[in-house]
């Protein structure tokens, strides 16, 4: 019973001793798992070209693979929810810039947009309405003008013409007038000799 005691506590021992010898030789080492692998064959005894690995250096890095391995679940698993709220975010934003898209276009339609006797027209549109109105309502004053000018010299023509023909009948008149008198008065001294010869006859 005492030599089972005795043993167990030399393996107890030697376990403790093991174990301690190992965390100091981590510590002196890259703390990674590669390191840690490295460390636990190179610590680890070569019998006929097997290695002979310590049980407690292979418990404490089978250990530290399973604190890996869970830290990484854990960090994994976190990232997974972080990505997962930020897609969320992402589909929240695109829904709102895609509202504010169609904000945007409807208020840029209805900007660009101008009724005009109940039709709609966009600016271009209505611009383009607009100068051909006032082009065409330009010419048309142009002809209007220039028809204006061409009958405002043919009306001053004919005044003028007018004139000169009034004059020329005025001219007439009066030389008719004149002769008119002239031949009254000549008339006027046939009919004297006449009569005095009338009288000049009856004398005899």
């Amino acid at each position: 019973m005492k030599k089972l005691i005795l043993q167990m506590m030399a393996l107890f021992c030697f376990a403790l001793l093991v174990n301690t010898s190992y965390a100091q030789d981590t510590a002196k080492v890259d703390p990674s798992l590669k390191g840690q692998y490295q460390l636990l064959i190179s610590k680890s005894r070569t019998l006929d070209g097997y290695k002979l690995v310590n049980p407690a250096r292979l418990a404490g890095f089978w250990k530290n693979v399973r604190d890996t391995i869970t830290t990484e679940r854990r960090d994994l698993s976190a990232a997974r929810i972080k990505i997962n709220e930020q897609q969320k975010a992402i589909t929240d934003l695109q829904t709102q810039i895609q509202g504010k898209d169609s904000a945007l276009n409807s208020s840029n339609t209805k900007l660009n947009e101008i009724t005009f006797l109940g039709i709609a027209f966009t600016k271009g549109t209505y611009n383009t309405i607009v100068w051909t109105l006032i082009i065409v309502l330009a010419l048309a004053l142009a002809v209007l003008v220039f028809r204006s000018i061409k009958l405002m010299h043919e009306a001053k023509y004919r005044t003028d013409l007018y004139s000169e023909v009034a004059a020329e009948y005025q001219n007439y008149k009066v030389k008719s007038n004149d002769k008119e008198k002239k031949l009254a008065r000549e008339l006027q001294d046939e009919r004297n000799k006449f009569e005095e010869f009338r009288s000049t006859g009856r004398s005899r």
